[in-house]
């Protein structure tokens, strides 16, 4: 097949759950023998990436079959609501730039609202492949985490919905986002369920032991009031001058405004290097993921793919990867609920933390990406014919 791919960045240029997920797709897609156009941008003053740099991330093998588009995103404006606005104008620079060619591809499977003015000229008549859209997390369409984002969400729910009821067939991770998408009215024979991946090379061949009776966890994210950071801080403000044995990491931007000062807490602060955030993650037993929405986190996937243990909150699609044999599920917004649940953990056996580890690397392994870029080609292939 022919495919055109647009997204908002791709890794390591951006950084984003979204930019890792375009990169791997385009990657492993090109490797199973499509031809691939990518249209990738970066943001504000950021240095544009060579094509050198854009190869050597790629590899040889997947450039044979790769073609990359490097653009600009538009420059950000100061009013509430700016991103929509310039979303549309970036995807309507990617339609002017290819629009001659359209007719070469098979399929466009558009990131986010990359494909908004394709629909729009698709509604109006035009000839055009068939469009897939994927909005990774359908946030916007989920309970907010304050007034915030439930500003924000109102903003983002129309054009979100617009592009899906117009799209030929919408991606979905499966779970709580096929709920959400067919709650605006989209037949199931629509939706794509395809999982997240993971790269092969983070898949650890075993478990590393529990070596003493000190339980690590761990949390890797964004400082984002949805990915309940401030649920977690409380929770640990509750632990910290008990004399249970654990300590916890923080891979990620958190304020120091609002760190705990323990010798049972380390903030890592923003890390980028993958070795460096494996390092750590083999450290730790279990990975806590408390966020008030979601969509398929990677980082989940990363968890379990250096054998973690899951504490996650039962948003988005994360029980398609996560259930009572590799992790537990607390209530978002719930930090006693959240504290008592790490308590419990660790006053527990520790051989059901052991099994719950097990289980998430036995179940990693049917999410590498070589299995979700083939997953990913047939399903499309399905519904060309």
């Amino acid at each position: 097949m022919k495919l055109l791919i647009l997204t908002d960045g791709i890794a390591p240029f951006v950084i984003g759950g979204m930019q890792k997920h375009s990169f791997q797709l385009a990657k492993h897609l090109a490797m199973l023998g499509h031809k691939i156009t990518l249209v990738h941008c970066v943001y504000d003053k950021n240095a544009m990436p060579d094509q050198e740099s854009i190869a050597a991330s790629f590899g040889i093998d997947a450039m044979q079959n790769l073609e990359i588009i490097s653009m600009r995103f538009p420059p950000a404006a100061w009013y509430p609501g700016h991103y929509v606005k310039e979303s549309y104008i970036y995807s309507k620079i990617i339609y002017g730039k290819l629009a001659e060619r359209l007719s070469e591809f098979d399929f466009i499977y558009a990131k986010g609202f990359t494909g908004w003015h394709f629909l729009e000229k698709k509604k109006r008549g035009q000839n055009l492949p068939p469009i897939g859209i994927k909005f990774h997390g359908y946030e916007m369409l989920q309970p907010p985490s304050g007034l915030m984002m439930r500003l924000h969400n109102m903003i983002l729910r129309g054009p979100t919905e617009w592009n899906n009821r117009n799209a030929d067939f919408i991606f979905s991770y499966g779970g709580k986002i096929t709920r959400i998408i067919e709650s605006l009215g989209i037949s199931n024979e629509r939706i794509i369920e395809i999982p997240t991946g993971i790269e092969a090379s983070w898949v650890s061949e075993k478990i590393q032991p529990i070596s003493s009776n000190l339980i690590n966890f761990v949390f890797v994210g964004r400082f984002e009031r949805r990915k309940g950071v401030e649920e977690l801080t409380d929770s640990l403000k509750n632990m910290v001058d008990q004399n249970d044995q654990f300590h916890f990491h923080f891979i990620g931007p958190v304020p120091p405004s609002i760190q705990i000062k323990s010798s049972k807490i380390t903030y890592h602060g923003s890390i980028k290097e993958s070795d460096k955030i494996r390092d750590i993650l083999d450290q730790c037993q279990i990975l806590v993921v408390p966020s008030h929405s979601e969509g398929m986190p990677n980082v989940i996937m990363e968890g379990m793919a250096r054998g973690l243990a899951i504490v996650a909150t039962d948003v988005g699609a994360v029980a398609s990867v996560v259930d009572d044999k590799n992790g537990w599920f607390v209530t978002p917004a719930d930090s006693a609920e959240l504290s008592a649940k790490l308590l419990g953990i660790i006053r527990g056996e520790k051989s059901v933390i052991e099994s719950k580890r097990e289980a998430s690397l036995l179940r990693i392994r049917e999410f590498t990406w070589e299995k979700i870029a083939a997953l990913t080609a047939n399903r499309i292939a399905v519904h060309l014919k």
